[in-house]
């Protein structure tokens, strides 16, 4: 991606220099990687590489911990680190080919001028799939193209999930206290290796913005709740991702003897806990939830000691207020979730939308009524968009909206999205949950990406990336290109629409909101 000043005079806009370095990005082969020179950090002598112009660091060893038990710092001053590939991935359930590992506390940097002169604001960017699955290793979280602009430093992380990062064994074992939260925790000794060492790299300790997809927002928004990550990060953006309640401790302490008994462990004995192949603990996740059904939920616990209130309830955490916020969603969330082509929404007719809307919804509200509503509403829609939209809006939606409001009644500085750009590569799944994280990379044409690397999509890029890198440098998402984008307040509920032509609304999807607000919220997994 082509890197420009601000304050550049040479008669293009900035905007303009940074669309056609999408468009070249987006078609341009993989950078073959060069020898770099070495950063020299408190935490060691890291040698990377040098691809298309930025220097990248991979596989950063931040910390290191015993199973179940907080992680440790990990420092080597004066040490030459090589920093050349990526660290293994937290074991988990789903599928793919990289090395995966219980040692798997690494980080990842892009810069594109690593001196401690250069101060460059940071993006530290928190992984999906909510908190049992993914990584940053997915090549639409690749920073090389972010950070090709030459004004921001672009940080990954990866951390503990599922049972390693999450299994709640506080109440079982005094030698667990700080389980159920473990994840949380690397994250929080991961931001504070960046406060430590990202000057070296060109990065601005102070100006540190943390963005995240799906989990990795969800991570966010209980980070801006835990008082140890106080003052780690000063900016926050969240990409479908929302937390506005933790698990309470007795459900995660039941969902713990679930997964104890699953794998024949008496909760009085946890010791060959210890001693377990990995293997078996990543096998046992298919436990049942015992409270929800299906496989056993993990993620953050009103522990009392790391997280000791939710995150938003019964207001936004009083910790997060001065923290400007993004908080956006994809138009079709779902479509990401329930395929076309599954047996869920194949063969939808008015006669079964209901029953078939009714487990997806994640809320106790009569299906038949909303089924009702939405025909008297939308009385073109075919049962298939009422299926898809009910369920975006009274599933995926509701958090982000519950926040953004909870924030606007505190007065805290904070924006709002929505994604309306389309997959391209298969129209019927919409702006699907996950959509954005390739538009704000401007990795379009990675694998899995479905934006197309078509003028729209490049158009749709440049305006979430400008936007994103203005929020990250000053609090505020506004740059010029774009309509002015006012803070959210419930007066207006003002929106910034994201798509080909990106626009602002008011209070968009106003009759969804109000009617899904007729129902108490909860937060699946709590």
């Amino acid at each position: 991606m082509a890197s420009s000043k601000a304050g550049s005079t040479s008669g293009v806009s900035r905007r303009s220099v940074v669309a056609g370095g999408l468009a070249l990005a987006a078609s341009a082969p993989a950078f073959a990687a060069a020898p770099a020179g070495t950063v020299r950090a408190p935490a060691g002598d890291f040698v990377g590489t040098r691809e298309g112009g930025v220097h990248a660091f991979r596989g950063i060893r931040y910390g290191r911990a015993e199973r179940f038990r907080a992680a440790v710092p990990v420092t080597q001053p004066g040490t030459r680190v090589p920093a050349q590939r990526f660290g293994p991935i937290c074991p988990q359930k789903a599928e793919g080919d990289e090395p995966r590992s219980e040692d798997c506390l690494f980080l990842n940097i892009w810069t594109a001028e690593p001196r401690a002169a250069a101060r460059k604001p940071v993006m530290l960017y928190i992984h999906g799939g909510a908190y049992s699955n993914g990584s940053v290793t997915d090549p639409m979280n690749d920073g090389q193209r972010l950070a090709a602009r030459g004004d921001v430093v672009v940080v990954t992380v990866n951390h503990r999930l599922n049972a390693f990062g999450y299994l709640y064994l506080a109440r079982l074992d005094p030698r667990f206290a700080d389980s159920g939260n473990l994840g949380q925790l690397d994250l929080i000794l991961a931001l504070q290796w960046v406060r430590d060492n990202i000057a070296a790299f060109g990065g601005d300790p102070n100006c540190v913005m943390v963005f995240g997809q799906s989990g990795g927002g969800a991570k966010i928004a209980t980070m801006m709740a835990m008082p140890a990550a106080k003052g780690l990060f000063h900016r926050a953006a969240t990409m479908s991702g929302q937390q506005v309640t933790a698990s309470g401790p007795l459900n995660a302490t039941a969902r713990a003897r679930a997964y104890l008994q699953r794998l024949g462990v008496t909760d009085s004995n946890l010791e060959p806990l210890l001693t377990m192949p990995t293997e078996r603990l990543v096998d046992a996740l298919d436990a049942t939830d015992p409270i929800l059904g299906g496989g056993v939920y993990f993620g953050p616990v009103l522990d009392m000691k790391w997280l000791t209130r939710h995150p938003f309830w019964p207001d936004a955490h009083p910790q997060g207020l001065a923290i400007p916020m993004l908080l956006g969603n994809t138009h079709d969330e779902t479509r990401a979730f329930l395929s076309p082509d599954s047996p869920r929404v194949q063969g939808l007719t008015w006669d079964n939308v209901a029953d078939r809307i009714a487990p997806e919804l994640r809320i106790d509200i009569l299906p038949e009524w909303v089924v009702a509503q939405y025909r008297q509403r939308f009385p073109d829609w075919t049962p298939t968009q009422v299926f898809y939209d009910a369920t975006t809006c009274g599933r995926s939606w509701r958090g982000q909206v519950i926040e953004a409001e909870e924030r606007a009644k505190a007065g805290a500085p904070g924006w709002v999205y929505q994604v309306d750009f389309g997959s391209r590569t298969d129209p019927r799944r919409g702006a699907f949950h996950t959509m954005d994280i390739p538009l704000v990379f401007g990795t379009l044409d990675a694998a899995g990406s479905q934006t197309g690397t078509a003028a729209d999509a490049r158009a749709a890029s440049a305006a979430m990336q400008e936007s994103f890198v203005a929020f990250t440098k000053t609090g505020d998402p506004n740059h010029h290109g774009l309509p002015n984008w006012p803070r959210y307040e419930l007066a207006g509920r003002t929106t910034m629409i994201f798509d080909v032509r990106s626009r602002v609304e008011d209070d968009p999807r106003r009759w969804q909101r109000e009617l899904f607000a007729r129902v108490p919220y909860i937060q699946p997994g709590t």
